[in-house]
């Protein structure tokens, strides 16, 4: 259980640090509002990955082992990708200016709307945690719940030093930023080299 606490921890860290849609509109709530308004924010995943969460479950549960497998090994490139491109973020990092800031309607059902209507959810969860979630509750649904639990406590208390640390980036310096989207691409790709390998032994273990 504790393995998978802490893949679980790992993931989460990740997925809330993820450039996209929903932390571009995290990004601009904080600079237009402060952090104090943004913080129910960090709660949208709470509300808008259930759905698909179910979803992705259901439909792996109806496929082959041996297509887990695939799309645990299909995960890890996608995670490999996703690295790259957070990287090259952090090589480009800016702090957002304030007068620049798109102009967002305030609310937690917004941005639950946003983040459902963007496909990252979907594959991350489809491609990466989705299989993960299914062999840990199979081998016992403790470990499945404990991933669970250190996937969203994770996105959600590191989404929140996400709005302390844009709110303060003036008196901490665009370095805390930059190095946490840094330490984000490095776990991503490390996370990604893990699922491959996975992958590849799950193929060799089902496939004569």
């Amino acid at each position: 259980m504790s393995a998978c606490l802490l893949l679980g921890v790992m993931y989460g860290f990740t997925a809330a640090l993820q450039p996209g849609p929903f932390l571009s509109y995290l990004t601009a709530q904080t600079v237009r509002n402060g952090w104090r308004r943004s913080f129910p924010l960090v709660f949208t995943p709470l509300l808008s990955d259930g759905p698909v969460i179910g979803l992705v479950i259901t439909v792996l549960s109806g496929v082959p082992h041996w297509w887990v497998q695939v799309l645990r090994f299909a995960g890890g490139g996608f995670m490999v990708w996703l690295a790259v491109g957070t990287l090259r973020s952090w090589k480009d990092f800016g702090i957002p200016e304030r007068s620049g800031a798109p102009l967002f309607q305030r609310g937690i059902f917004r941005a639950a709307a946003i983040n459902m209507l963007n496909p990252a959810p979907y594959l991350f969860w489809g491609l990466v945690t989705g299989p993960l979630l299914l062999k840990a509750w199979h081998e016992d649904p403790l470990n499945g719940i404990a991933l669970l639990a250190g996937f969203y406590l994770t996105m959600t208390a590191s989404l929140c030093g996400f709005i302390l640390l844009l709110s303060f980036a003036g008196k901490l310096g665009s370095n805390v930023n930059r190095a946490l989207l840094g330490l984000s691409g490095v776990v991503l790709a490390v996370l990604g080299v893990y699922q491959i390998l996975k992958g590849l032994t799950g193929l060799s273990a089902v496939l004569p």
